[in-house]
């Protein structure tokens, strides 16, 4: 059965247009604890968090090419938490002056019955994979250090592939923006 076609709208109106800003990177295994150690230092006076995720990122071929994706994720440390679904838009590209990575991004909790009906409305699973990690705050800011691994039998979380000898860094904030300003308190990563 054929996908029916996607339009892209954009989001307008009373909503209020929530922006990602981010900065990645990735440091190698043997220097986490050096990493972990300095986020204790400048991050909010409190333990990071850790977590275990399974992530499946869900395709809709569009008529003009460019897939519709999504990413839901659940937590493996906390099997009765809810979903969440993600919408990632493309990076912004032009402002030369930005430091960051700028996109548009809906998050949302979902139930857990998410991939039954994203394969209902027409999604395909892509692919899978399992991030583990910290997470550090810092007011609005939000710290991520995850090491990724592949899942080497589809749906079986047990049984997976580390992809790199290094970790993700990566700090971001969510906020709505209008132009001049960043809600989410951190103009200066915009």
């Amino acid at each position: 059965m054929e996908a029916p076609p996607v339009t892209v709208m954009p989001v307008t109106g009373g909503t209020i247009n929530m922006m990602e800003y981010l900065l990645q990177g990735s440091v190698l295994d043997q220097a986490l604890e050096s990493l972990l150690h300095r986020l204790r230092g400048l991050c909010d006076n409190m333990e990071p968090e850790t977590f275990t995720d399974h992530e499946l990122v869900y395709l809709l071929k569009g008529q003009q090419g460019n897939p519709f994706i999504l990413r839901a994720r659940r937590s493996l440390s906390h099997p009765t938490s809810p979903w969440h679904l993600r919408y990632l838009g493309q990076p912004e590209v032009g402002d030369k002056s930005r430091h960051s990575l700028v996109r548009n991004c809906v998050d949302v909790a979902a139930s857990h019955s998410l991939p039954e009906f994203l394969n209902e409305m027409g999604f395909r699973m892509d692919h899978e994979f399992v991030a583990n990690g910290h997470i550090f705050r810092k007011g609005a800011m939000k710290i991520v250090v995850t090491k990724l691994s592949r899942i080497l039998v589809p749906g079986n979380t047990e049984n997976t592939e580390r992809l790199s000898l290094s970790y993700l860094g990566g700090a971001e904030c969510v906020g709505s923006c209008r132009p001049g300003h960043c809600v989410g308190g951190h103009a200066q990563l915009c």
